[in-house]
């Protein structure tokens, strides 16, 4: 028996190990469905795409969206050490202020959270009031130096937006470049950063390929889990705490076979009800993006980073081409009140079916995210088969707000794709709106709204867990990533979860502070 067993070796779960195993008075198990994350591709930026649809892919997908004509959206989520953070783009981007006020979760506001964020960063540029150096996760500026992205800066400029040199520092207003999770043009995830630095502390465990099912439940309280590697049912029991973080997607899923969720739904599989949230699984939250294509006749597109140049600049420098996650380049806009409506993205690449299909040829490709999604979906069941996926529903646009916001991220993609400065590298349109008319604007959002890769909301604080983190009506249970958020953050979700891990970390070992 052990004192922790967190499930789920992600962004937060390598957090937690770390944190957590630092106190050498305790044991921690980390368990990981998917594998180690030792194939070299994830060391290499430029590489992230290349594990959609592989066996380091949970491949979900939605349910028929109603609000897309019934599309199936993809939703690629990581199943290796490390989790997102050993596949995402890399941009380093915490949120608004104001997203982490309007939780009202005690110890959750701005001021609340912002140290967790110091304490993880070591930060190239340096220290100040926001940012902090010495942690472990490097934050790096991009060393790509693609003249296509920065003429999507320039051309942000050139429309009247103004220049932002740290979306996390005084203001998110603004366009420039984003920050990056690389340490010498390499990707620090947070395997590579948390944890593969600590693997030999002897009170902590790594357990890969190990699917878990459930939590054991014993007179109301979380004992430990049982799980299956290769046709092998395993139990580990825990002393002290479970603590579930296994994602958005996985973990409400792993609270239902546990019944732990809605009652009458889990009834409705057979399930035995341990306690009735109804919360589980519901609040689901994403940012709907849309990307317009442009093609090129330049060869500065990802589409060379295989050239051999490109492969001995990255040896020799540790630059260029291949420290690209992707996004490089781009912005936050306010429409309407006083924090942003819209996250744009650049990217120096060709977005060919959704991702799916290799890109054909040199392109330019950005677009925007409704930062604030109103819309909410949810996570539940499709069998009570604990290895079946569950069945999830984005509910994509289904608040007239949503696609009112949406649309008008399209309309100043557009805007910015004729502005001199993209001259060169918007020669022809290979994804984009027919015309600017509201019809066509409103057509192509629908038809090409994707995953923003940043679900939030299904475990959410105040409805499924405490401020504490800890899993309303079970003792000793907690959950630590994405789900816990009650309101999406404005950007990417992969520091904030950090910051949420290292938070929890702290209220796990000193629940007195």
């Amino acid at each position: 028996m052990v004192d922790f067993v967190v499930v789920g070796a992600g962004a937060s779960g390598c957090v937690l190990a770390n944190r957590l195993s630092a106190d050498p008075s305790v044991s921690v198990v980390l368990i990981e469905a998917g594998s180690s994350d030792d194939h070299p591709n994830f060391q290499v930026p430029v590489a992230g795409g290349k594990f959609f649809k592989t066996r380091y892919d949970w491949d979900f997908d939605t349910h028929q969206e109603p609000h897309l004509g019934g599309r199936r959206v993809y939703l690629p989520q990581a199943r290796v050490v490390g989790g997102g953070s050993s596949v995402n783009g890399g941009a380093y981007v915490r949120g608004n202020r104001a997203d982490f006020d309007e939780w009202a979760q005690p110890g959750w506001d701005f001021f609340g959270i912002l140290p967790f964020f110091r304490r993880s960063e070591d930060n190239e540029r340096g220290e100040d009031e926001f940012h902090g150096v010495g942690g472990p996760l490097r934050v790096s500026d991009g060393r790509t130096g693609n003249p296509s992205s920065a003429a999507f800066t320039e051309a942000a400029i050139e429309a009247g937006y103004h220049h932002n040199s740290d979306f996390n520092g005084v203001t998110q207003d603004g366009f420039g470049v984003f920050q990056v999770t690389q340490r010498n043009g390499r990707r620090a995830s947070t395997s590579s950063e948390f944890l593969r630095p600590v693997l030999d502390r002897p009170n902590l465990t790594v357990e890969t390929d190990l699917e878990v099912h459930r939590v054991l439940v014993e007179n109301g309280r979380a004992v430990g889990i049982v799980g299956n590697r290769l046709d092998e049912i395993i139990e580990i029991r825990a002393e002290r705490e479970v603590i579930i973080s296994a994602g958005t997607y996985n973990s409400p899923k792993i609270l239902m076979h546990s019944g732990i969720g809605p009652a009458d739904h889990l009834r409705a599989f057979g399930l035995d009800v341990a306690v009735d949230l109804p919360d589980v699984g519901q609040h689901l939250q994403d940012h709907p993006h849309v990307w317009l294509s442009f093609g090129h006749d330049q060869p500065v597109s990802l589409l060379a980073a295989g050239e051999p140049e490109h492969a001995e600049r990255y040896e020799r420098e540790a630059a260029g081409f291949l420290t690209s996650g992707g996004p490089e380049t781009g912005g936050f806009v306010t429409v309407t009140g006083d924090a942003p409506d819209l996250q744009l993205i650049c990217m120096p690449l060709m977005v060919s079916d959704g991702f799916l299909s290799p890109p054909s040829r040199h392109a330019l490709s950005f677009g925007a995210s409704v930062a604030k999604p109103r819309t909410r979906g949810n996570v539940t069941l499709f069998s009570p088969e604990p290895t079946a996926k569950p069945k999830i529903v984005q509910n994509y646009l289904a608040d007239p707000a949503d696609l009112a916001m949406a649309i008008e991220g399209v309309r100043i993609s557009l805007h910015l794709s004729r502005q001199v400065a993209l001259k060169p590298y918007t020669l022809d349109a290979i994804a984009a709106p027919a015309s600017d008319t509201e019809a066509d604007l409103e057509d192509f959002t629908r038809r090409n709204v994707l995953t923003g890769h940043h679900p939030v909301g299904t475990c959410g604080m105040g409805r499924v867990v405490d401020a504490q983190l800890r899993v309303l009506g079970i003792e000793s249970l907690r959950v630590v990533d994405a789900s816990v958020m009650p309101t999406i953050v404005r950007g990417n979700t992969n520091a904030p979860v950090i910051a949420i891990a290292e938070k929890a970390a702290e209220l796990i070992l000193h629940p007195s502070i």
